[in-house]
């Protein structure tokens, strides 16, 4: 079915946030409420891409009469995201300039960023894939040096955890070893992201509560 032809609330979102959003909408049997469109999670690396991702999906389904969300956060774009959601009124993001601040917190993740400069963050599924979007994304792999020029400067590695795992602390930890930093482990869950989709379906007054 092509967004012409639904009328279903449609998210479109980052694929780095596929576990969370499928465990909030499932929380009250919403998986089909709304529809999601996942796009490729190594936009990460490569944020100007982000925007002609979503664009065209955005556009299809406004001019269908659709209401949309962007389960995005600012993610690298330096306000073109913003920018470009300006051009469809009504159109909504998740709040902040990337994951770790939403999952934390605007205040509590200001406070964490002040406290310890020099922290490298995960969320658990950068934690879980790890090593395809980071080490080897980032080409750590192929040139080893690498990784002290871009970790220079961290002293620390923090895990905000969604969820009570302990085979995604223990890969964060691996993590931490591998780039030569301290661990911590800081439970957030999910709440950063189920109160804007909750405020959405209240505000698109559709009778969904998530």
């Amino acid at each position: 079915m092509t967004a012409l032809e639904s009328r279903q609330p449609l998210l479109i979102a980052c694929g780095a946030l596929a576990g969370d959003l499928r465990a909030v909408l499932a929380h009250d049997g919403l998986e089909s409420a709304v529809e999601v469109r996942y796009l490729p999670a190594n936009l990460h690396n490569t944020p100007q891409r982000i925007i002609p991702e979503i664009r065209p999906l955005l556009q299809e389904a406004v001019e269908a009469g659709r209401d949309v969300f962007v389960a995005y956060a600012d993610c690298g774009t330096g306000g073109l995201l913003d920018a470009m959601l300006a051009e469809f009124p009504g159109v909504q993001r998740l709040p902040g300039a990337h994951c770790y601040e939403f999952f934390a917190g605007a205040e509590q993740f200001a406070a964490m960023h002040e406290q310890r400069l020099g922290t490298f963050y995960l969320t658990d599924f950068l934690a879980k894939h790890f090593d395809a979007l980071i080490w080897r994304g980032l080409g750590m792999d192929r040139a080893a040096e690498l990784r002290d020029m871009y970790f220079a400067n961290y002293t620390t590695l923090v895990l905000l955890a969604q969820t009570d795992d302990a085979s995604v602390t223990a890969q964060a930890a691996a993590a931490a070893a591998q780039l030569g930093l301290d661990f911590e482990r800081r439970f957030v869950g999910r709440a950063g992201i189920a109160a804007p989709l909750q405020q959405w379906a209240v505000s698109i007054n559709r009778g969904v509560k998530v």
